[in-house]
């Protein structure tokens, strides 16, 4: 999927967005996939991010060769983990579906997951915590006005804070 670069304030219609999605996989992988996760930031109230839905299919360890087979094909391509341990990447390749469905990023884990424990974890602690969220949002900003044509350069950017992040938030669990 590419989309237009842009970062932006939080939007109420991302929930509208995500429920659009989960109901769409429901729909068509009900009986291979164990929930649906809004992660990212478009799934903290009140966060800055980037108006793309990030959401992980969880699923048990021995249905991925047939959610992979489903996905293609409803018009997706396996990327691999693109360099995620525990997290496989999901392509829309559909022209039909991508006017269709809200732009997404999809991604599989299954349910024992590192990465989809993260992803949570991350999630929860940036709700409980606003002046995390808060500060988080402030460097987004500086980083898209600093990176406003280059997405990679924002990205890395944004890689150290959300390492400190995880850590304060994975530190609550002890």
């Amino acid at each position: 999927m590419s989309y237009e670069f842009k970062v932006e304030e939080y939007n109420h219609d991302w929930v509208k967005w995500f429920i659009q999605l989960k109901t769409y996989f429901e729909k068509y992988l009900s009986n291979l996939i164990i929930r649906v996760e809004h992660v990212g930031s478009t799934a903290v109230p009140y966060m800055v991010a980037k108006p793309i839905i990030d959401m992980d299919l969880v699923i048990e360890e021995f249905n991925f060769n047939k959610v992979n087979t489903k996905l293609e094909e409803l018009g997706y391509t396996h990327q691999g983990n693109l360099g995620v341990e525990e997290r496989e990447a999901f392509k829309l390749l559909n022209d039909d579906l991508k006017q269709t469905l809200p732009p997404h990023h999809l991604y599989v884990c299954k349910k024992e997951s590192i990465e989809l424990k993260r992803h949570i974890t991350f999630r929860e602690f940036l709700k409980r915590n606003p002046k995390e969220r808060e500060d988080y949002s402030k460097i987004k900003r500086n980083l898209y006005q600093k990176f406003v044509n280059d997405k990679e350069s924002y990205i890395e950017g944004k890689d150290l804070t959300i390492k400190a992040i995880l850590a304060k938030a994975l530190e609550e669990l002890v």
